[in-house]
């Protein structure tokens, strides 16, 4: 892996990081906040391809096990993964390495709408089919219920689904991070 790769995967593990600064919102109904970190694990997917994001998103889970308190609220260490919101926490790194990895995918071709639809897939659906079960088991709740519960953080993950894609398609024309894919090379022909 080249110093600049590293560069990235180390800066997008601090802006997450960063982004758990902002305060947390807390829901009186349910265990798990609201906060801005997701837009990280977007942005991440969206601007880096999947495996600097997995590894960005790697190196976070590994400073905050280390028992860093780099989760909104100040929250770090092993505690976190047993917890209500431990569901939601594992499975960023899934979440952002599937965002690149279909971001890759449809490089040649991507546009807001498509990043947008890549990040709700990523970043909204992959994420709660891990945190909505997760937080149903910890927190003792039925699964339909802790799933309606969760339905309020869907109008700010939209948005955030919004800045993600937006910043990705912005940065691949002005400062791409994912390489072009390559052209298919043509098949080598028999000689005869």
């Amino acid at each position: 892996m080249k110093t600049r790769d590293l560069v990235h995967v180390a800066l997008f593990a601090a802006l997450v990081a960063a982004l758990g600064l902002l305060p947390p919102f807390p829901l009186p109904w349910l265990p798990v906040p609201i906060t801005a970190q997701t837009l990280g694990v977007m942005l991440a997917g969206s601007t880096l391809g999947a495996r600097k994001a997995g590894l960005a998103l790697g190196l976070f889970h590994l400073l905050v096990a280390a028992g860093l308190p780099l989760l909104a609220g100040g929250n770090g260490g092993l505690a976190v993964y047993p917890g209500p919101t431990g569901g939601f926490f594992v499975g960023w790194l899934p979440a952002a390495f599937l965002i690149g990895w279909l971001t890759e995918r449809a490089w040649a071709s991507l546009s807001v709408p498509l990043a947008f639809a890549i990040n709700v897939l990523g970043g909204i659906v992959v994420l709660y089919a891990v945190g909505i079960p997760w937080l149903a088991v910890v927190a003792k709740l039925p699964l339909a219920k802790a799933a309606l519960g969760s339905l309020v953080f869907v109008p700010g993950d939209l948005v955030k689904a919004a800045l993600a894609a937006s910043t990705a398609v912005t940065l691949k024309r002005a400062w791409p991070l994912i390489p072009a894919p390559r052209p298919a090379e043509p098949p080598p022909t028999a000689h005869q």
